[in-house]
């Protein structure tokens, strides 16, 4: 009898908890080392929170969605956040921002009311551009959140910001433990459904069934904590200052011109709008 491999061997992963498949060489952003991502997005990000016009929010918005459909794997939650969520976050934040202005502090002159307040287009201007500028420091942040994975993230802290290992490999154990409660909990309700506890509609059915997965998954939790405790106590985590890394993330010279260009950007953008003008 054959035993299939795991879908981190059939993939070629390096990671054995890897499930998903590697991203094609040409979606760029998945290849950056974490902290790369990290360190470009921090400058525009600064720099975003003493803009007033509206620009300058709305060029990094633009540059934001350039790199994120050319350089990360689109999915469904992706597509969704960009094409649905983020028009929507910024009409209604534009538009709640727009009616809280005060119009003696905007000026302009009154575009249309609304009983008795005045919308002036001073006030449309400066809602809506912080609505952008908050629409564009989200979508400068996921151009990291949405192509680096924790553990590839922790092992680079720990092999080049020096972080202490047993700091970097205590939050990876925990990262694990997501995943695995959430294929527990499916078991648990799967088991339930099946011995038809807690059926029903309503609020209090809902609460009981909640009640009921308590339990068992404090159990499976508690048993999983110890099989980690002692994998890691059998490998002495712990018992040396340092540790060798079986997963390495290289830091390459293309992310350091990631990096780079990224602050070429974005001195070119401020340089273009002039927002402080």
């Amino acid at each position: 009898m054959t035993i299939p491999a795991p879908a981190a061997y059939t993939t070629g992963s390096l990671d054995v908890f890897q499930t998903t498949e590697q991203a094609p060489a040409w979606r760029y952003l998945h290849h950056i080392n974490p902290l790369a991502k990290l360190a470009a997005p921090v400058v525009p990000a600064i720099a975003l929170l003493f803009v007033r016009d509206i620009d300058t929010p709305l060029a990094f918005l633009a540059l934001s969605y350039l790199v994120l459909l050319t350089g990360a794997r689109m999915t469904k939650a992706l597509a969704i956040t960009l094409f649905v969520a983020f028009p929507l976050a910024v009409l209604v934040t534009g538009a709640g921002l727009t009616l809280w202005m005060d119009t003696s502090q905007v000026g302009g002159s009154t575009v249309f009311t609304i009983g008795s307040i005045a919308i002036t287009n001073g006030a449309i201007e400066q809602g809506f551009a912080a609505a952008l500028r908050l629409a564009s420091l989200i979508a400068v942040s996921l151009i990291a959140g949405v192509t680096t994975s924790g553990p590839d993230l922790v092992r680079s802290a720990v092999q080049y910001l020096k972080l202490p290992y047993r700091i970097g490999y205590t939050a990876l154990a925990a990262y694990r433990f997501v995943p695995r409660f959430k294929n527990e909990l499916s078991i648990i309700r799967s088991a339930h459904r099946v011995r038809g506890r807690h059926g029903g509609r309503g609020p209090i059915a809902a609460i009981a069934r909640g009640w009921g997965y308590t339990l068992p998954l404090m159990a499976g939790a508690i048993r999983h904590a110890e099989r980690v405790a002692l994998a890691m106590d059998s490998r002495a985590f712990g018992a040396h200052p340092t540790r060798t890394e079986r997963h390495e993330v290289p830091l390459r010279a293309r992310d350091f011109w990631f990096v780079a260009l990224s602050l070429v950007i974005t001195v070119a953008i401020f340089a273009v709008c002039h927002p402080w003008s």
